[in-house]
C-alpha cells in the first residue's frame, strides 16, 4: 500500500451537507450546478456508505468527510474503507477526521494525543498524508494538520481567522474553510443564521476560538449578538452573499465550503449562489 498519493482535486468551491440530508440525487445536482466537492458531516459508520453512494451517483465530484469522529470510528476500519473507495473511485475521496466535542459525550482525556495516535494508525495502514485532512481551530492542531495531513478544515471562522491560519500553516497546505450562508431580507437571514449557529455556541471549543477571534462574552450570550451572526453568516441577495463568501478565499482559504441554511433549502440557495460564485453549470 502506497503512503503517497496525488491530492484530491477539491476545486475552489465545495458545499456542506449533513449525512441524513444528502441523497445521491442531491449530490448529482450539486455536481450539475458546477460545485466541485461535497463535505459530509455526521457519519459514524466505518464503511462510509453515504460517501460510496455519492461517489457512485456522480462522475467527478470530490467527496470529503467533514468529519469522521476519531472516538466513534476505529482507525483501522476507516483505513480499510479508504483503500476500498480509492480502488473504486481513484482520486476522489478525502478523509476528514476530528476529535469532536466533550459536550457530546466524547472521551476528552487527551484529545490531541488521541488524534496523533489515530494518524499513526492511518500511517501504518497506508492512508497517504495527502488524502486526509484535520478539523482544526487552535494553533496546535492547525500545525499538526500541516505536518501530518493535507491541511486543515476549520469551521465557524471569520476571514480574519483564515488569514492568521494561513500564516501559521504556510502557503502550501490545504485550508478548506466552512462558511455559513443564507439568502433573503436582513431580518430573515439574520434569524436563520442565528438559528444555524446555536449548537456551535454551546460547544466549548468553538466558544474558545471565537474568543481568540476577538468576540466577547456579550457576543456569545443570548443566542449570539448581531455582530457575531453577521461575521459568521454570509447574508443578503445572492450577489451580496457571494461577495462575503469570497472574502474567505481572499483571506487565504484554498477551498471554500458553502454551508447553506436552513438545511431544507440548501439546493435552492446553492443554485442561486452558483453563478455569483463563478461556478459553471455542467
Amino acid at each position: 500500500m502506497s503512503h503517497t498519493a496525488t491530492p484530491v482535486n477539491l476545486g475552489t468551491i465545495g458545499v456542506f451537507y449533513v449525512e441524513g440530508e444528502l441523497t445521491p440525487e442531491a449530490a448529482a445536482e450539486v455536481e450539475r450546478l458546477g460545485y466541485t466537492a461535497v463535505w459530509i458531516a455526521g457519519t459514524r459508520e466505518a464503511r462510509l456508505t453515504i460517501v460510496e453512494r455519492v461517489l457512485t451517483a456522480t462522475e467527478t465530484l470530490a467527496v470529503a468527510t467533514g468529519v469522521v469522529n476519531i472516538w466513534h470510528v476505529e482507525a483501522r476500519a476507516v483505513a480499510d474503507t479508504y483503500h476500498r473507495l480509492e480502488a473504486a473511485y481513484p482520486g476522489r475521496f478525502l478523509l476528514g477526521i476530528g476529535v469532536g466535542h466533550r459536550e457530546l459525550g466524547t472521551d476528552f482525556r487527551s484529545p490531541y494525543q488521541a488524534l496523533v495516535d489515530y494518524l499513526d494508525v492511518l500511517d501504518e495502514r497506508g492512508v497517504p498524508k495527502q488524502r486526509r485532512v484535520l478539523a482544526a481551530l487552535g494553533p496546535r492542531v492547525l500545525k499538526l494538520a500541516a505536518e501530518r495531513s493535507a491541511g486543515a478544515f476549520p469551521f465557524l471562522v471569520t476571514p480574519a481567522y483564515t488569514r492568521q491560519a494561513r500564516e501559521l500553516i504556510g502557503p502550501d497546505s490545504l485550508l478548506a474553510v466552512e462558511h455559513t450562508v443564507t439568502l433573503g431580507d436582513p431580518t430573515s437571514t439574520r434569524a436563520a443564521g442565528r438559528a444555524a449557529i446555536q449548537v456551535n455556541l454551546g460547544l466549548a471549543n468553538y466558544r474558545v476560538n471565537l474568543t481568540r477571534m476577538g468576540f466577547g462574552e456579550d457576543d456569545l450570550a443570548d443566542r449570539g449578538s448581531d455582530a457575531l451572526v453577521d461575521a459568521l453568516v454570509a447574508q443578503g441577495d445572492a450577489a451580496t452573499a457571494a461577495e462575503q463568501l469570497r472574502s474567505q478565499l481572499n483571506a487565504g482559504a484554498s477551498h471554500l465550503v458553502a454551508n447553506a441554511v436552513p438545511s431544507a433549502d440548501r439546493l435552492p440557495i446553492l443554485t442561486a449562489l452558483a453563478p455569483e460564485l463563478g461556478v459553471a453549470a455542467r
